[in-house]
């Protein structure tokens, strides 16, 4: 009964409908199967964000960086393209990278040999002699390299692999003589590396009487001032022509002369021909409490005539007998440098710092500051009241860092600038930058040039870079420009005074390749906030402006390093400028300045802050031009709620970086 009762349940037109419905629930799945990964692949703009409401969220730091940067297509060859995929080639203008700006031998014949700037238009166009023979020098150079053969012999490999990986020796040894000969250099071809080690047997002069009226500054009847002291410093190789080399550190003994009236060692560094702050030995031996380097203090104690309660009291004496406790025992040095006495000094490279040892004696340590590697310390410099007797150095990388792996490792497409776009662009921003800043240009890359404004090529950044003396630095600029996108190589010989040039290329680079709205220059350490910035232009729309830390009645220095002659600049007053690290300005005046260039009538100054202040107030003279100061373009340094920071290390620039995104806020990063 029961089993008729199911057959009759179980009916062939009912068992083909329920195979029917189970079918379309089977393909139904499978089609909900494909669908579930697409709808989560879609962007804010899809099914969800469009049919429920989304909260207010509070635009922060963070929105303005991509988690990923996009590869600037076409030329990676780590990337394979889909042929079928769509090209972004007709999107894109493309890029430059050489200046456009129009030079040649008569580009500064029109200021005659009476006008008080002929000096640095001789320069100039000294520089671009000797730049335009370096470009062809290297242009021919890659050329000859790209038309040899792919496939050479495996001995033929070898030995171009060993030209270019040719090694620096371990060790140095030069005499009194020698050293003198070679300029009182010592040339490390490799720098340094941890546990790397300098040692200088010298001896230092007899006190002399002062010749520098501003250090011998005597009352009459006084007798005159007796100095003795020397410098030590290793040194980084010059930027440029007409600049200081980096003092990475400077170790000053001063056995007499010191304004103290007291033996003193001072160290310090010096970042961009900026000083930092010193740190003075002075006789007394670092707190307990200050941190040490590698586990040694930053000064050690020597015996001064001034030491006080350098006795023990005879009541404390009979006491500590009368107890049984026992005299601690110590023993004092004497100033480790003396007048006419050899010495052995010994300067080694630790994970921490500098060590400074004196005839076996350790007497001080230097953190490292400022970012330097112990690659950049190129040279070792002695000057100053010495005789060298001779120097040694040994433990030294034997790879050039040219060849450095880590330069390949950064060498990554995330890194790559995105393509131009083919439309204008709002703000153009211009990085001054150096030949062998390849630190400095990564920082860059890895912080604020990683700001979406930038990614999404709204804003487009570049480094303007003119050419070196020395064939490997531009062969190695060549090859980072290709692979980068972002530089933009101005074929002149890089000096000191003619950095006004590579404004005037930034000005032509931003209206004419990339017809932008508003022009920025900054430097390589500066680190810029491209949201507040871009912001900050806006304020005045197609008004002409100039944004920045603005200089107003501020007259030039007619003594010291930084001597401005009459012959050079006339006036009593400078034009109102703003400082170079980080300054603004509207495109018109960015078409006045290339224009007057080309018309020759542009005039130049070897400070190129004042320089743009001079074309300001030309420009304003015919058209008004909206002047706004703001102490948060930074110029020493970095404020809170800055817009600009400058001297900012490699370190500091990701730091800031770092705290932009994960604080959302602008601060600084003031560890050295």
């Amino acid at each position: 009964m029961k089993r008729s009762k199911f057959e009759s349940l179980m009916s062939p037109s009912r068992l083909r409908l329920l195979q029917f419905l189970i079918g379309v629930l089977f393909l139904y799945l499978l089609f909900v199967s494909f669908e579930i990964p697409l709808v989560f692949k879609a962007d804010s703009g899809g099914f969800f964000t469009d049919t429920l409401p989304r909260p207010l969220i509070l635009e922060s730091e963070e929105d303005f960086s991509y988690k990923t940067a996009p590869a600037r297509p076409g030329n990676d060859p780590d990337l394979v393209h889909n042929p079928g995929s769509r090209s972004p080639e007709g999107n894109v203008r493309e890029f430059k990278g050489v200046s456009g700006l129009l030079f040649n031998d008569s580009s500064f014949d029109n200021i005659g040999s009476k006008d008080e700037l002929s000096v640095l238009h001789k320069t100039a166009r000294h520089a671009f002699v000797v730049g335009k023979k370096l470009w062809d020098d290297l242009q021919s150079g890659l050329q000859k390299s790209d038309s040899e053969p792919k496939q050479q012999s495996q001995s033929q490999s070898q030995n171009k692999n060993k030209n270019q990986t040719e090694s620096c020796p371990d060790s140095i040894s030069l005499s009194g003589p020698e050293f003198v000969k070679q300029g009182r250099i010592l040339v490390l071809p490799c720098g340094l590396t941890l546990g790397s080690h300098i040692t200088v047997v010298g001896m230092p002069h007899w006190a002399h009487a002062e010749n520098d009226p501003k250090i011998a500054v005597l009352r009459e009847g006084d007798e005159s001032v007796m100095v003795t002291q020397f410098m030590m410093e290793l040194q980084g190789l010059k930027t440029v022509d007409g600049e200081d080399p980096p003092r990475i550190l400077h170790f000053n003994p001063r056995l007499k002369g010191d304004w103290s009236g007291k033996p003193v060692i001072e160290q310090n560094t010096c970042y961009r021909m900026q000083w930092g702050s010193a740190l003075r030995c002075e006789g007394w031996k670092s707190r307990a409490d200050e941190e040490t380097v590698d586990g040694e203090v930053k000064c050690e104690k020597w015996i001064r005539d001034d030491d006080n309660g350098s006795e023990e009291l005879k009541t404390t004496w009979w006491l500590n007998r009368l107890i049984g406790r026992k005299k601690k025992v110590t023993l004092d040095w004497q100033y480790p440098f003396a007048e006419g006495k050899l010495f052995v000094l010994t300067l080694r490279a630790g994970l921490e710092g500098y060590h400074v040892n004196v005839d076996g004696r350790h007497i001080t340590s230097f953190p490292y500051r400022t970012g330097f590697v112990l690659e950049d310390a190129t040279g070792l410099s002695l000057k100053g009241d010495l005789d060298v007797h001779s120097v040694f150095a040994a433990s030294l990388p034997n790879s050039h860092p040219s060849f450095d792996p880590q330069k390949h490792l950064e060498r990554l497409s995330k890194w790559k600038a995105p393509p131009l776009p083919n439309g204008n662009v709002e703000l153009f921003i211009g990085i001054l930058s150096a030949g062998n800043h390849f630190a400095e240009r990564m920082a860059v890359r890895k912080s604020w040039m990683q700001h979406k404004l930038i990614k999404s090529s709204n804003v487009v950044a570049r480094f303007f870079v003119a050419l070196s003396g020395r064939k490997e630095v531009n062969v190695e600029l060549k090859k980072e420009a290709d692979y980068f996108g972002d530089i933009v190589i101005v074929p002149y010989m890089d000096n000191y005074d003619l950095v006004v040039l590579k404004t005037v290329a930034i000005s032509e680079y931003g209206v004419r390749t990339m017809a932008a709205k508003y022009i920025m220059k900054c430097d390589d350490d500066t680190f810029v906030r491209v949201d507040s910035v871009i912001k900050e232009a806006k304020k005045y729309g197609d008004k002409s402006m100039y944004i920045g830390n603005m200089n107003y009645y501020h007259k030039p220095l007619r003594d010291g390093k930084w001597a401005v002659t009459y012959e050079e600049w006339p006036e009593e007053d400078y034009p109102p400028y703003a400082n170079g690290p980080g300054y603004i300005i509207s495109s018109d005046i960015s078409q006045f300045i290339v224009a007057e260039f080309e018309k020759h009538k542009l005039r130049l100054f070897k400070m190129e802050d004042v320089s743009m202040g001079m074309w300001v107030e030309k420009f304003n003279s015919s058209k008004p031009v909206e002047y706004e100061h703001s102490l948060k373009f930074c110029q020493f340094g970095c404020v809170e709620d800055y817009y600009t920071a400058h001297y900012q290390s490699p370190r500091q620039m990701l730091c800031m970086w770092d705290k932009l995104i994960n604080v959302g806020k602008p601060q600084c990063c003031n560890m050295r």
